[in-house]
């Protein structure tokens, strides 16, 4: 995979504001020795987080990977196998809101979900929809339980009649300690005068928003 991310950013604040080793080499001081910093390796749900806050999108993975294990106990479905259930089915799904539509002052609501493997269609009718309004409109990730409707040219819909917000998920998932012990803990901070005290939360850019917003049209 290359240089680690953390060593790297590491690396970068020790160079000059404002010149480069590629242009500024033949100027640049030579760098003092500085013993290795025994950086723990980046997590792979913190790649994937950091590329979500930077880019918008992470080609290493979906953060929908990392909390899979967590819906399978509750019996939530990945897409990929709401596409295999049998037409008429109930199931429950989950996934990150790609789009949330509703085509003039129509009586239904489009939405698509996606997780790691596959995206899913969700339709909502406007009566289903009134009642839950917050959950439908401000859910970044959304769970849906529904009906598996299959047409005959084999387009999928989850004809769903309830829908509920576990974006709270997503907030937890960058402190959470299966995945990334080593950074949650230095992500506490003792205080220079009272070292045995107790610790305190330090702000981590992982703690803001995850994803971005979804594409909503109206």
């Amino acid at each position: 995979m290359g240089l680690d991310r953390r060593p790297a950013l590491w690396d970068a604040r020790r160079v000059r504001q404002g010149v480069l080793p590629l242009f500024g080499a033949a100027e640049a001081n030579e760098l003092g020795f500085e013993e290795d910093a025994q950086l723990p390796p980046t997590p792979m749900v913190e790649h994937v987080l950091t590329d979500y806050q930077t880019t918008r999108l992470s080609l290493k993975g979906h953060p929908m990977a990392f909390l899979r294990r967590d819906f399978e106990r509750e019996g939530v479905l990945s897409a990929t196998q709401v596409a295999a259930a049998k037409n008429g089915s109930i199931v429950r799904t989950a996934g990150v809101v790609l789009i949330r539509q509703r085509p003039g002052k129509g009586n239904a609501i489009f939405i698509t979900l996606e997780d790691e493997g596959a995206i899913v269609n969700i339709l909502l009718w406007a009566r289903h929809f009134e009642r839950q309004r917050r959950a439908v409109m401000a859910s970044r990730l959304m769970l849906a339980e529904g009906e598996v409707q299959r047409s005959k040219e084999g387009v999928i819909h989850l004809m769903a009649t309830r829908i509920v917000d576990r974006t709270a998920m997503l907030d937890r998932l960058g402190s959470d300690r299966r995945f990334d012990p080593e950074v949650c803990r230095a992500d506490e901070v003792k205080h220079p005068q009272n070292p045995r005290g107790p610790a305190t939360k330090r702000g981590h850019p992982r703690n803001v928003r995850i994803l971005p917003k979804s594409r909503d049209f109206h």
